[in-house]
């Protein structure tokens, strides 16, 4: 039955004309974006707004209105990819509730001296707090919902108030489709296309001088995975990125080199391996032997989850029914083989 379309009036204060033109946009931008996700309309006068679709969703959409405006006090303004996060990790249908962290608890914050980040969303909040709780994390999802990101935010957060001593970035080298062969200079130089996201993320939190001088001076390492071996790594922060492309026995490597006062953070999507064919993941394997273990956090990341372009979350939500409909098909015809 068709819920009849009603019209929800209300108004926000303080009235600042800078403020709702930051809150509407562009050409009214932020606005229609909202009127195309929750599937009403959006009418204002000023200060005054007029909702107008499902009782249940524009009174969902005003507390996301009202939120974005408290967004734009200190003279910030409101990009549209902000008012996609806020849509997005309120899951549509419950919006309000999701605004108020109905999880019952605070919400987690790091300050950096460059900038200051808040985790979006249920799943992000939770993985960070699983961070700064557990000496053994994994963040286990699709590109782009912040594993990596947020894992070196906590890393320098943990830094600068001298909770650890240094920081050890890690990436197994396995070959993406290119030839590291083929790659000029030597292995290092190899090696750095593949730690790039590990360095943007740094560059943004701490600038590209500190970073320089954090690595000459060796607080920070950025290593291939193969460097791990033989050592024990003390009062250090440590991620595995990309860990999907370890094997068994380079997981269990790494999760041997952690030290005392060390965290680690392991980041991987199993749905993107680039192992040779017939190599099982160590970290689909680790999922398995260490899912009962206390004092190890597991965070797993969903589609809606997914932090980058509206886009990017339909992409993997499509490959995801794709993959779905062949493991489908393919134990149907295992089951007929079976039958003959």
């Amino acid at each position: 039955m068709n819920v009849p379309l009603t019209i929800h009036r209300f108004s926000i204060e303080p009235v600042d004309p800078r403020r709702f033109a930051s809150l509407c946009g562009q050409f009214d931008e932020n606005l229609r974006l909202i009127e195309q996700r929750l599937g009403i309309e959006v009418r204002n006068r000023g200060n005054h707004f007029e909702l107008i679709g499902d009782p249940a969703i524009t009174r969902s959409a005003e507390a996301v209105l009202r939120q974005l405006y408290r967004e734009t006090r200190d003279n910030k303004d409101l990009p549209l990819d902000t008012v996609h996060l806020y849509l997005q990790e309120s899951g549509l249908e419950n919006l309000s509730e999701s605004l108020q962290h109905s999880d019952g608890h605070k919400p987690v914050v790091l300050r950096t001296k460059r900038m200051t980040i808040q985790p979006r969303g249920p799943n992000q909040q939770a993985y960070v707090r699983s961070i700064q709780e557990h000496d053994i994390n994994f963040g286990i999802g699709p590109a782009g919902t912040g594993k990596t990101y947020l894992a070196v935010a906590c890393a320098v957060d943990a830094l600068e108030r001298e909770q650890i001593r240094r920081i050890l970035l890690v990436r197994p080298a396995v070959e993406a489709g290119e030839k590291l062969g083929f790659l000029p200079g030597d292995l290092s130089q190899k090696i750095d296309p593949y730690l790039r996201p590990l360095y943007d993320a740094l560059y943004e939190m701490l600038g590209f001088e500190q970073v320089a001088k954090l690595i000459e001076k060796q607080v920070i390492e950025v290593a291939p995975l193969a460097y791990m071996r033989g050592r024990t790594l003390n009062n250090s922060f440590i991620i595995l990125d990309e860990s999907q492309n370890t094997t068994l026995e380079q997981m269990k490597m790494f999760l041997t080199r952690i030290g005392f006062g060390s965290t680690a953070v392991i980041t991987g999507d199993i749905t993107q391996v680039d192992l040779p064919r017939g190599t099982r993941s160590g970290l689909t394997h680790v999922i398995d032997v260490l899912k009962d273990v206390k004092g190890i956090g597991f965070t797993h990341f969903k589609s809606k989850d997914v932090v980058r372009h509206p886009l990017v979350q339909r992409i993997v939500e499509a490959y995801d029914r794709f993959d779905s409909r062949q493991e489908q098909e393919q134990q149907q015809r295992k089951e007929r083989r079976d039958d003959r």
